[in-house]
């Protein structure tokens, strides 16, 4: 980008809240239903149907909101947005305006450009969902799928604090990952469980006020938020070079082509004609409420990080792979209070479980205490890291312990002198030429001594015990 210009971003964020059931009435909550089967009165808005709020959602909502350090507000009001839209049977959504459930919260995160950078979270609402709009069902006609018609949703809403697309995307992966610690959300963009809406606009460097925005919304990954970003940006700078104006309007990204191209108009709050619900008493929310809701808090990402550097002695990039996901992290504390020495278990955590999980619909199939009797394996000598590699593999695929299972493999390292040496006694008398340029200064060749002698044991040797036994041999 231009150094002439500055980019300026804002995100606003949908979040599923982790329900079996709506926000306002007992219809499914779940993804992936016939078309228009998980629909009632209620979430229809047909007459003389009154809407109640789903009280776990509600819990979920102030965790959401304590987790990113916002204040929950003991008073918040649901409010009527009107707007008419095929996919919205009663011609307004409801949500939260004036009064929204928390607000004045931050998350940092770690920017490519800037390090560790804070966004300000201006407020967290709940609101409920709008149905889904087909495209591509029938030839030259849109279907509706009410299904998700009141689906409980906070909406996160960020001050204009990010400075490039990649911020953007780094600010995403941090929230994802604080959001699903907390248990408020699966956080499954595939199925719709986290959608993205940005706000974007460019001024010149060194310039205070913010320049006109644009709204980007049909964004389905962390990926195409950074190039609808940075496609919607370079357009700005474009028409701004060229002497031309920026609307404010809504575009929509087309991953296919990497463009965007415009919707609408973009409404002002007052278009939505805002009023509180007739249906709905304001919510108040007790203060044991909500310190039940922060005592329901687990230790979250960055504290975690922290806490494993400290420790266990790990590396910021260590730390960081571990606590990515909290069923990792909660795996990696197992094996180590199982008694494997903490960084030999970040090792095998990071390679062979992660390996592992990626390719079994991330599932650890290894039993943690199973992972810590074979690091102690491998530790001992009685298995090199290579066959602890696949009794790890068999552990997985067939269970077992580690050690019936290397016995049962005949993978169980020999450390008889006698029996070593006589494997490297074959081995140096096979290669006579390699014997006589070790001695003649050649030290460089003692790995390639130690690997025969591997082929011929079978992985069977243990390597440190094969090369004291090798360096005797050549040495009389």
């Amino acid at each position: 980008m231009p150094a002439a210009w500055e980019t300026v971003v804002g995100l606003e964020t949908h979040v599923q809240l982790r329900t079996v059931s709506k926000m306002f009435c007992g219809c499914s909550a779940a993804f992936g239903a016939p078309p228009n089967t998980n629909v009632c009165p209620v979430c229809l808005g047909l007459p003389g149907a009154l809407p109640v709020p789903n009280e776990l959602a509600l819990k979920l909502a102030a965790r959401a909101a304590l987790a990113l350090g916002c204040t929950v507000h003991a008073k918040s009001v649901f409010a009527r947005k009107n707007y008419f839209y095929p996919d919205l049977p009663k011609g307004y959504q409801i949500s939260q305006f004036e009064q929204p459930l928390a607000t004045d919260g931050t998350l940092s995160y770690l920017s490519p450009e800037r390090g560790i950078a804070t966004a300000t979270i201006v407020r967290l609402h709940v609101e409920e969902d709008a149905g889904k709009l087909l495209h591509d069902r029938f030839p030259k006609e849109t279907a509706i799928d009410l299904n998700r018609c009141g689906v409980p949703l906070i909406e996160i809403v960020t001050g204009p604090d990010f400075r490039s697309p990649q911020e953007a995307r780094a600010y995403l992966l941090t929230l994802k990952q604080v959001l699903e610690y907390a248990g408020a959300s699966d956080c499954d963009m595939e199925k719709g469980s986290l959608r993205v809406d940005t706000n974007v606009s460019v001024r010149r460097a060194g310039e205070t006020a913010l320049g006109t925005k644009v709204e980007v919304k049909n964004i389905n990954s962390f990926a195409y938020v950074e190039k609808a970003l940075t496609v919607e940006r370079d357009r700005q700078i474009a028409l701004l070079e060229a002497g031309g104006t920026v609307e404010q309007q809504t575009m929509l990204y087309d991953a296919k082509t990497n463009s965007v191209r415009p919707q609408r108009s973009k409404e002002e709050s007052h278009d939505y004609r805002y009023f509180p619900d007739p249906d709905l008493p304001p919510l108040v929310l007790k203060p044991e409420f909500i310190e039940e809701q922060r005592a329901a808090l687990p230790e979250l990402p960055a504290t975690k990080r922290e806490r494993f550097t400290a420790q266990y002695a790990l590396g910021v990039d260590d730390a960081a792979v571990l606590t990515a996901e909290r069923a990792v992290a909660d795996y990696y504390e197992a094996v180590v209070h199982a008694g494997a020495e903490p960084k030999a278990a970040a090792n095998w955590v990071r390679t062979e479980v992660l390996a592992d999980a990626k390719d079994h619909e991330e599932t650890l199939r290894v039993p943690p205490s199973a992972l810590a009797q074979l690091i102690g394996l491998v530790k001992g000598g009685t298995l090199s890291h290579q066959a602890a590699k696949r009794v790890f593999g068999e552990v997985a695929e067939r269970g077992g312990e580690p050690r019936n299972v290397a016995e049962a493999l005949g993978l169980v390292q020999v450390a008889d002198t006698g029996v070593v040496a006589g494997w490297v006694s074959e081995v140096l008398g096979a290669h006579t030429t390699e014997v006589t340029r070790y001695k003649n200064g050649e030290t460089k060749l003692m790995p390639f001594f130690i690997g025969q002698v591997m082929k011929v044991s079978r992985g069977k040797a243990d390597p440190k015990l094969t090369q004291r036994v090798i360096e005797e041999q050549l040495a009389s």
